[in-house]
């Protein structure tokens, strides 16, 4: 399987914001220093969304615990 949904922009956020950091890394620093933030990039990126993914496409905060609604009108 690969990326669903929401995540495929979330992978193509990843890589333009490492292909981004390492343009900049590179003027600032030189390749090396640009090298250095695009796989941090890429990889922090990716593990990010793998992990999301696996969660769940709609993955909601799940409140545990016994609730007690009363009703707020008289019928």
């Amino acid at each position: 399987m690969g990326l669903q949904g929401r995540y495929i922009y979330w992978a193509a956020g990843a890589v333009g914001g490492a292909i981004l950091g390492f343009i900049i890394a590179y003027c600032i620093a030189g390749f090396v220093a640009g090298l250095i933030v695009l796989v941090a990039f890429v990889v922090t990126g990716a593990a990010l969304v793998m992990f999301k993914q696996r969660r769940g496409l709609h993955s909601k905060k799940v409140d545990r615990g016994v609730f007690v609604y009363a009703r707020s009108k008289r019928l």
